[in-house]
């Protein structure tokens, strides 16, 4: 598979140590790096999971609500997303807006697989406060303190009987390493497009599962075409927690996938099964068809 110029690389999984060069932009890495993944299983004909090491053909996804403007609407919106069928549900939190946002929640909903996404709104100060939220029985706490404080993290671990997930602050392999070792987390969010594309997401997998750490796929606003990449990859083992993979007309409409990622009535998500192993005829000459089997 030639990729760039005038280098070739035998399997995608080289490309992330070939630009070790460029510093940070994960993101931009990421780009290329799934993109050359996604191209080396057409070659293959292969479906992109399969290539990636993943095994199932359906994917169980949960969803997360923002930040309310009352807690009738919050509980209104919860409501909803259950009734569309998703697995889990999170809702944003931050200083004046969680204790009575997961009372509410919890009340209406007392089974819910329910957790708490603080996108590092508190402080180790805050500790005693988040201890509080102990008694909802939450899966998890994501993220609530700074995303480069690996140290107060672990300290708040110990206080809270609530599992802490750590989000923002798993940039790389190595941070997710110095993370578990420290005891600051007992689940990790893995996104793609944070640690430089598959390979890196695949060996954070890998390190989790040795550590008997679960990890769940994150979601960052994706289209379609990114969204079909989160399900290839939430298919390996170690992903046991419903993700942030919901259905792609829920942010955008119209999308640029054909036919859409839609949640079935029981939660789940089906797995693309088929690969073509070069693109439609529709493709070129209709660049929007392009996306139809985008990821396949």
């Amino acid at each position: 598979m030639g990729i760039g110029v005038e280098r070739d690389f035998a399997h995608p999984r080289d490309l992330f140590a070939a630009l070790k060069a460029i510093r940070g932009h994960h993101m931009a890495k990421a780009a290329v790096e799934m993109a050359a993944w996604d191209l080396h299983a057409r070659q293959a004909g292969e479906p992109l999971w399969r290539v990636l090491g993943g095994s199932r053909d359906r994917i169980a996804s949960g969803v997360s609500v923002g930040i309310q403007d009352s807690l009738p609407d919050l509980v209104a919106k919860v409501a909803r997303e259950i009734d569309a069928g998703y697995r889990r549900i999170k809702i944003k939190i931050k200083p004046g807006w969680d204790l009575d946002a997961v009372e509410a929640v919890r009340a209406r909903f007392p089974d819910v697989p329910l957790m708490v996404d603080a996108n590092a709104a508190y402080t180790s100060a805050d500790a005693d406060h988040l201890a509080t939220l102990d008694r909802y029985g939450l899966m998890m706490i994501e993220q609530p303190l700074d995303y480069d404080d690996i140290g107060d993290h672990a300290v708040l671990q110990r206080q809270l009987k609530t599992a802490v997930c750590l989000d923002e602050s798993i940039k790389s392999v190595n941070i997710a390493r110095e993370a578990i070792a420290a005891g600051a987390c007992r689940i990790i969010n893995i996104k793609p497009g944070r640690v430089g594309g598959f390979s890196e997401s695949i060996r954070l997998h890998d390190l989790c599962a040795a550590h008997g750490i679960p990890v769940w796929h994150g979601g960052m606003l994706e289209s379609g075409i990114g969204r079909a990449a989160n399900i290839h990859l939430s298919t390996l083992p170690n992903f046991s927690l419903p993700g942030d993979i919901a259905a792609s007309k829920r942010y955008f409409d119209p999308d640029l996938i054909d036919p859409p990622i839609e949640v079935a009535a029981d939660g789940t998500i089906a797995v693309p099964r088929t690969r073509r192993s070069s693109a439609p005829t529709a493709c070129r000459s209709a660049p929007r068809s392009c996306s139809r089997n985008w990821m396949r």
